[in-house]
């Protein structure tokens, strides 16, 4: 079931969120506030997570903060990568966290982190078990980047592909499984005490894989998306459904990102919105296939329960 949703995607990052469009976010914020509205007219105890920032950055949280944003959500997500991407150690972890923390004034989760097996498998493994340690009781929420390998003929989401050398490399290794299906050294440390967050494509082969592999490590946790891009392709519902459905019995957190080539003010997933109501009438909709059923079939189960106690 959906236990969270997490509104976009690392929106302090060019890969995600054209801010050269939108150089001091007041877009992205309304977007959110209309998100948020919406949601909260349907789901007002559903928790909202504003998207996970990357790189984790304190003054643009206070600039989010300034618009009014936070009072949209519940908690802040960050993302980290020290070993590959970071200009920071691991050790750092702890301090990261609290940077957020101090002026968010709300819960922090680590929506991602995790080590790539770019140059060893060895660093995985010393990389998640000492992740786990620094943050094990230090955020509400972790979760391990990824299951899965990327593929290298999908190609990852970044600005300027393979001319980043092995910064853009380094993003098809980071599953515990690799692209054969085969695991890795650290697969037989993961510990579920973290979550583990899986993108899945459109129409993702991988995806009975997934869940199979996610019951045999145990996941009780999940975080994955749902692309408004995608949304608006042929037979999007259809597969959704598929995904959802696959995905019910974990604890899911589901990231609402990526905007449809046709509605946004240039034809890329990274621009803002034409209309930023248009991306709250997305999250509305995505509440009311998949949130709002499970709610009343929660309730449903709850009545029937209370019927039989008080009957028997």
């Amino acid at each position: 079931m959906i236990e969270a949703i997490k509104l976009w995607n690392e929106p302090n990052n060019l890969s995600h969120w054209d801010f050269t469009m939108d150089p001091e976010w007041r877009q992205f914020s309304d977007m959110v506030n209309c998100a948020s509205r919406a949601i909260r007219a349907r789901a007002p105890d559903l928790p909202l997570v504003l998207g996970g920032i990357s790189p984790i950055d304190p003054t643009f949280i206070k600039l989010l903060r300034g618009y009014g944003t936070l009072d949209a959500v519940d908690a802040v997500a960050v993302h980290g990568f020290p070993l590959d991407w970071n200009h920071w150690k691991i050790d750092e972890w702890p301090d990261k966290v609290k940077e957020i923390e101090d002026v968010a004034e709300c819960p922090v989760w680590v929506a991602e982190v995790g080590v790539s097996t770019f140059g060893a498998d060895e660093v995985q493994v010393f990389g998640l078990k000492r992740t786990l340690e620094l943050l094990r009781d230090r955020a509400e929420r972790v979760y391990w980047y990824s299951l899965l390998d990327l593929p290298g003929e999908w190609g990852a989401t970044t600005r300027h592909k393979e001319a980043e050398g092995s910064s853009y490399y380094r993003h098809f290794h980071m599953g515990l499984i690799r692209d054969d299906g085969t695991p890795k050294p650290a697969y037989d440390h993961f510990d579920p005490a973290f979550g583990l967050c899986q993108w899945f494509h459109f129409e993702d082969p991988r995806l009975d894989f997934a869940v199979e592999k996610l019951r045999e490590l145990g996941v009780k946790r999940l975080r994955t998306g749902i692309s408004w891009a995608d949304w608006h392709r042929p037979g999007a519902l259809e597969w959704f459904d598929r995904q959802m459905k696959a995905l019910e019995e974990f604890d899911v957190t589901v990231t609402l990102c990526f905007t449809p080539p046709s509605r946004g003010q240039r034809d890329c997933h990274t621009s803002p919105p034409q209309d930023c109501e248009e991306f709250g009438q997305f999250a509305a909709q995505v509440v009311d296939r998949y949130v709002v059923p499970a709610q009343r079939q929660t309730a449903a189960h709850g009545a029937a329960s209370l019927r039989n106690a008080a009957s028997s």
